[in-house]
This record gives structure tokens, C-alpha cells and sequence, in this order.
């Protein structure tokens, strides 16, 4: 008959079955507790990564062109933009401001220019704020401290106070409605008018 028990008596072997039934246990338990922590700390982990609060991304010194059966028609620069298009009512902050060039069918440019702005993706809403001056091709010029653009209505509004001058007059006024091409301009509650000598 062989001898396994290597020179230890059967108490010895006992004890030994006892001492590895209590580490295997100890064993078990320690690997469900670190799969349960790692778990646990893979969930913090995620959360971590991107808050609720933050930008899912940040892009700086922007040079976007939109294109249009192959010509420019809109151009967008900006030092900084951060993108919040993980949350329930996405948008895109323009931190650094924007400059704008709108180039119409004759290729005629038209610059919007904002300290901020912030772009709200599904009302199609843009908030322009902070010394937001737009010149037109043909050199009308409106000043204000906020204006939004209604993308889909291509609609410009606003009920704070503007100055818009054209070629013959500065008008001062309590708000401004006009569409893009500034066809249909007009300035409300008008608080003085200044005509220009030719």
C-alpha cells in the first residue's frame, strides 16, 4: 500500500482538509467581494468619465463651411465650442464667441458677429448674446446685446434694445424682426430716428 500522506499523520491530513475547505471558502469570498467592488467601481468609473454636467466634447479654433451644391454658403469661425449633445435637450455652447460669413445666391457676403452663442439642436435655435453686430452685403448694420435665429423660419428677433443704420437712417428702437436677407427689417417700439445726409 502506498503512503500519500508524505510523513503526515491523519490528524495532520484532517486538519489540513479543514485548513483548505476554510481557504477555498475565503478564496470563493474574496472573488465574489472584488467582482462585486470592481463592478461597483466600473459603474463609478463610467460616471466619472463623462458628468452629466460636462461637454461630451470641445473643439477650438473652428473654421466650418456649409456647402450647397458645391458652393459656401455659410461659413462659421469660433475659438471654442463645447458639445453638450449627451444630454435630453441637446446643444452646442459657443464659449469663445462666433464670427459668421452668409454668402447669398450672387455670392454676396453678409457677417454676423456675437461675443456668445448657443445652438439649440432640436427648436433649431441659435442665442446670440453679448455685442452681437450683423452687417449686410449692402451695409446695413444692427447692434444689440442679444438676438436669436430661428433656423428653419431663417427668422431673426429680438425684444431688447438695438440700433439698426441704414443708408439713409439710425433707427433705435425696443426689439427687431426680419428674415435673413433683411428684405422685410423692422425695428420696434422705436425710440428715436436719426436720418443721414447723402
Amino acid at each position: 500500500m502506498l503512503d500519500w500522506s508524505f510523513g503526515y499523520s491523519a490528524k495532520d491530513l484532517m486538519n489540513k482538509k479543514h485548513i483548505y475547505n476554510i481557504l477555498n471558502i475565503v478564496t470563493v469570498i474574496l472573488t465574489v467581494a472584488m467582482f462585486f467592488s470592481c463592478s461597483d467601481n466600473f459603474n463609478q468609473v463610467q460616471k466619472m468619465g463623462v458628468s452629466e454636467n460636462e461637454p461630451i466634447g470641445v473643439a477650438e479654433n473652428i473654421n466650418l463651411k456649409h456647402t450647397d451644391s458645391g458652393r459656401v454658403t455659410a461659413n462659421l469661425l469660433s475659438a471654442k465650442m463645447l458639445d453638450y449633445s449627451n444630454r435630453d435637450f441637446p446643444f452646442n455652447e459657443f464659449t469663445g464667441g462666433i464670427t459668421l460669413y452668409v454668402f447669398d445666391e450672387e455670392n454676396k457676403k453678409s457677417t454676423i458677429i456675437s461675443d456668445y452663442a448657443i445652438s439649440y439642436d432640436k427648436t433649431g435655435l441659435i442665442d446670440l448674446q453679448g455685442n452681437v453686430v450683423i452687417t449686410t452685403h449692402d451695409g446695413n448694420v444692427l447692434k444689440t446685446e442679444q438676438l436669436y435665429f430661428d433656423k428653419k423660419r431663417e427668422w431673426l428677433f429680438t425684444n431688447v434694445p438695438v440700433t439698426f443704420t441704414t443708408k439713409q437712417d439710425v433707427i433705435k428702437g425696443n426689439g427687431f424682426d426680419s428674415n435673413l436677407k433683411f428684405t422685410n427689417a423692422e425695428v420696434l417700439e422705436v425710440t428715436g430716428i436719426i436720418s443721414l445726409d447723402d
